[in-house]
C-alpha cells in the first residue's frame, strides 16, 4: 500500500498528532477528532504529490474543542524538509509581524517526506479577484507589495538557500528538457522549437546578469502568485508555500506576481485596465517600501521573469489533464511577439 494513504486514514492521523502536535500546544489536554480535506490529491500505486489539511479538534481540560487547521504538505520524490526549514528560518527573523502571517512549522516526517505545519484561515488574492471585491484587492496587492519588499530585505546567506535548484531558470523543475519531451508527446514537434528558443533566450539573459554582478542574490519566495497570498484579517496578510523558498534574483519574485495578477484579473475579471493600475499600485508600493530605485537594468530583469513566467503558464494549459491547447497557443504567441520586439515596458 501507498504509505501516504495513511494519512487520509482519521484513526492514524489523531494517533500520528496527539504524538507529533500535541506537545506544541500545551493548553490542550488530547486531540479529539480531525477532519480530512485535500487541497492536492494525487496518489499513484507506490508515489504521491498531496497537500492535506486537516481540521484538527482539540481538547482544552474543561472539555471544550478548539479548531486548528493542520497542513500536511508531501511528496515522495521530492523531499519537503525545505519547507519546513525555510519557515523555522523565517520565524527567527521575526518575518510574521508587521501585519504579515506566516504557516507556524510543527514539525518534518522523512517517513511521508513531508512537512506538517500550521495553516492559516483566510481567502486568497484570487478569491477576491473573482469576487470583484476590488477595495479587498487593492489593499492586499499593497499589503503584498510590502511583504515581498519586506522579504527581499532579510540576509541573503548560502546557509538560507533552501532549495538552491530552484535558484536559476535552467534548473527550475521540471526542467526545460522534461517539458519538450512531454509536449512532444502531446503535440509532436507542433510548439517545440518555439519554446526551445524561448527558453534558450531566458537562460542566455539571466545567465548575463549574474555573471554581470554578485549582488543579485536575495531570499525570494520563488512562486509568488495571487493563490500564495492570503487575507487573514483587514489589516492583515499571509505568505504560504514554500517549497520553491530559495535564493535569487529579487527580481523573479516581483516579475513572476505582476504576471499572475495580470493574468488572473484579465481573466477572472475582464478588465486589462484595471490590471495595469493594479502593477503600477504594486510596483510603486514596492519601490517605495524597499528603498530601491527601478533602474533600467532592475526593469529588464523583472521583464524577463515576466515573460518566463507566461511561458510557465502556457506549458500549464498545454500539459493538464483537462488542456486548453488554444488559450495555451495565444500566451505563447504574446511572449514571442513581446521578446521579437524588445518591449521591455511590462505596464
Amino acid at each position: 500500500m501507498n504509505r501516504i494513504k495513511q494519512l487520509f486514514d482519521e484513526q492514524f492521523v489523531i494517533d500520528l498528532f496527539r504524538q507529533e502536535v500535541l506537545p506544541h500546544y500545551p493548553a490542550f489536554t488530547s486531540i479529539s477528532r480531525v477532519v480530512i480535506r485535500p487541497y492536492k490529491d494525487m496518489v499513484w500505486e507506490t508515489t504521491y504529490h498531496v497537500v492535506i489539511a486537516f481540521d484538527t479538534y482539540f481538547l482544552k481540560a474543561d472539555g471544550e474543542e478548539i479548531k486548528i487547521p493542520i497542513v500536511c504538505s508531501a511528496h515522495s520524490s521530492e523531499p519537503r524538509e525545505n519547507v519546513y526549514q525555510a519557515l523555522k528560518y523565517l520565524w527567527a527573523q521575526g518575518f510574521p509581524t508587521e501585519g504579515i502571517d506566516l504557516p507556524d512549522p510543527i514539525f518534518y516526517s522523512e517517513y511521508f517526506r513531508g512537512t506538517f505545519y500550521r495553516g492559516l484561515k483566510g481567502e486568497n488574492l484570487l478569491y477576491y479577484i473573482q469576487k470583484r471585491d476590488y477595495p479587498a484587492v487593492e489593499r492586499i496587492v499593497v499589503s503584498a507589495a510590502r511583504l515581498f519588499a519586506r522579504l527581499h530585505s532579510l540576509p541573503a546567506t548560502t546557509a538560507a538557500n533552501f532549495n538552491p535548484d530552484n535558484s536559476r531558470i535552467r534548473t527550475v523543475t521540471p526542467g526545460v528538457d522534461r517539458i519538450l519531451i512531454e509536449m512532444s508527446q502531446r503535440y509532436g514537434n507542433k510548439y517545440n522549437d518555439e519554446l526551445r528558443r524561448l527558453y534558450g533566450y531566458f537562460i542566455r539573459q539571466e545567465e548575463e546578469y549574474f555573471s554581470a554582478t554578485d549582488q543579485l542574490l536575495s531570499l525570494i519566495h520563488g512562486d509568488a502568485h495571487p493563490e500564495n497570498i492570503i487575507q487573514t484579517a483587514e489589516d492583515r496578510i499571509g505568505l504560504i508555500d514554500f517549497t520553491d523558498f530559495c535564493l535569487g534574483d529579487f527580481a523573479r519574485d516581483i516579475g513572476t506576481f505582476l504576471q499572475q495578477l495580470d493574468y488572473k484579473v484579465i481573466t477572472k475579471a475582464g478588465n486589462p485596465t484595471y490590471a495595469n493600475e493594479l502593477k503600477t499600485t504594486f510596483l510603486n508600493t514596492y519601490w517605495e517600501s524597499s528603498g530601491q530605485r527601478p533602474t533600467a537594468d532592475i526593469l529588464r530583469r523583472i521583464d524577463l521573469y515576466y515573460n518566463w513566467t507566461s511561458i510557465r503558464t502556457a506549458t500549464y494549459w498545454f500539459m493538464k489533464f483537462n488542456h486548453d491547447e488554444i488559450r495555451a497557443a495565444e500566451l505563447l504567441s504574446t511572449v514571442k511577439d513581446r521578446v521579437k520586439s524588445g518591449d521591455l515596458d511590462i505596464i
